[in-house]
Order: structure tokens, then C-alpha cells, then sequence
């Protein structure tokens, strides 16, 4: 199995040939809408591992944040998230066309579970939840780093986040950074 334009979530590497990354990806559902998956990918020795140049690298230089394409194997676990064996790992330069931005007020802050929900200016009933990752950046409105608990309902918020989203209500997507305006 292939995924392109997969984020990479969590690296855990025990040395540079044996450990695991947890990525997420769009995945095309009915009604043209896309919902976020996530895999664990279990790397070892076998994997090849090329960087944005196309050479061989380790398993050690993936970092949170990161962009690849993956090619895996088509049997995995039925756990949560699933895991499987990776054949081949592609690091990227940057995605292609994969982020947005949207601009609204906090309605709700989620700290046990690290996520917020938005509604936009001119609607009410546009909400979205976005997920905070340990890669999510947030800002005030000078560009200084602040903390997740620093965000309050009432605020307004510029948020570069996936271009993909769940078919849920709200829809949700993955924040990489989140702006204090």
C-alpha cells in the first residue's frame, strides 16, 4: 500500500535502524469528503529511508512535522491506530498544497484533550474542531510562542491547518499553527 503527502505525527526511534512513526492522511470518503487516518509504521533495518535529495538516510533524522510518502505493507494489526511494516519511506521537502487557513472565534477549548472548536465570523453554524498536535505552533499576536492554556473562548484565532477534514459535525482537522489575533 502507498500513501503520499502523509504528516508525521510521533517518531520513536530505539536506534538508527529499529523504531516507529504514527503518520495521518487524508483519505477520500463518499461525498467528496475526506476524512483524517492515522498508521503507525514499523521501521526496521529493512526500510529504505531517502531524505528530500533522494539519499539514504536513518530512521533517527524523521522529526515530528514532517512530510512523506510511504509504501507498506498491506497486512496490519486491527488495533488503534492500526500498525503495519514499512518498505520505504520518502521524505519530503514540503506537501504539496496541503494546508489552509481559516480565520474565527474560540467557542470551546478542550485541554485534557488538546483540542479546539471555532466558529467563523459571518456564520454560527460554521464550526470547525481543530486537533493540536505536539507540532502545532501557537502564537500571540506579536508571533512569541504562548502555551495551549493560554487560549480562551471569546478570542480570535488565525489557524494554518490540514486542507482535509472529517465528514463529522463539527468537521475536524489537524492545526499546525494557531495565531492570536
Amino acid at each position: 500500500m502507498r500513501i503520499d503527502n502523509a504528516f508525521v505525527e510521533e517518531v520513536s526511534c530505539s536506534n538508527n535502524s529499529n523504531g516507529n512513526i504514527l503518520v495521518s492522511y487524508s483519505m477520500p470518503e463518499r461525498n467528496n469528503m475526506n476524512s483524517i487516518q492515522t498508521i503507525r509504521l514499523n521501521l526496521n533495518r529493512h526500510t529504505t529511508i531517502l531524505n528530500s535529495f533522494g539519499h539514504r538516510t536513518c530512521l533517527c533524522c524523521i522529526q515530528p512535522g514532517m512530510w512523506v510518502n510511504v509504501v507498506f505493507s498491506l497486512f496490519m494489526t486491527k488495533s488503534i491506530p492500526p500498525q503495519s511494516n514499512a518498505f520505504f519511506v520518502h521524505i519530503q521537502k514540503r506537501p504539496c498544497s496541503t494546508s489552509s487557513v481559516s480565520t474565527g472565534r474560540i467557542i470551546l477549548v478542550d485541554y485534557d484533550n488538546l483540542f479546539l472548536i471555532t466558529e467563523a465570523l459571518n456564520s454560527i453554524n460554521n464550526q470547525t474542531k481543530f486537533i493540536v498536535t505536539a507540532t502545532t505552533t501557537i502564537t500571540n499576536r506579536f508571533g512569541a510562542s504562548i502555551t495551549f492554556n493560554a487560549l480562551q473562548p471569546g478570542q480570535m484565532v488565525k489557524i494554518t491547518h490540514a486542507n482535509f477534514q472529517t465528514a463529522s459535525i463539527p468537521p475536524q482537522t489537524t492545526a499546525f499553527n494557531i495565531q492570536l489575533l
